[in-house]
């Protein structure tokens, strides 16, 4: 099954654009190598590719901003992780191991079943690190729950 997001991107390259939505849309270059402890060369390098690829606005040594498109795959990304995590942790594992785990798991998670997912939680508002980004497909029409994990 292929994943309808729109959204296919690495792990490494998820992880950046989730950080950048994160802190308001738009960081500074060192702000990723410092986070993801890497040298500034490798922010650099990947922000060509994500700018190649529409998700990202980047002109070297200035701040970098996402794109509509970036964004909409950032909170795709974001709804992902955090239901996913939500999941995991209602399932016997502490929110940090379920942070991790679903950092490990979820580029293979179709929209279709972080969808389902949601649906069968209740649509919730809340997750284990932050807000769930409300999905149209998924949540229109819905009443939303806060679904917390208690650890």
């Amino acid at each position: 099954m292929t994943d309808s997001s729109g959204c296919e991107i690495s792990r490494r390259r998820s992880e950046y654009l989730r950080f950048i939505m994160e802190r308001g849309g738009s960081v500074k270059p060192m702000d990723l190598a410092e986070e993801f402890k890497v040298d500034p060369s490798t922010i650099t390098k990947a922000m060509r590719e994500l700018t190649a690829s529409g998700l990202v606005n980047h002109t070297p040594y200035h701040r970098i901003s996402l794109t509509e498109e970036g964004k909409t795959c950032a909170e795709f990304l974001l709804r992902r992780h955090r239901i996913l995590g939500l999941v995991l942790c209602k399932h016997g594992l502490s929110r940090d191991e379920a942070c991790r785990q679903a950092g490990q798991m979820e580029g293979s998670l179709p929209r279709v079943f972080v969808d389902r997912m949601c649906a069968s939680l209740g649509h919730p508002t809340e997750g284990i690190c932050g807000e769930i980004p409300p999905d149209e497909s998924c949540c229109r029409n819905q009443a939303r729950t806060t679904r917390r994990c208690q650890d």
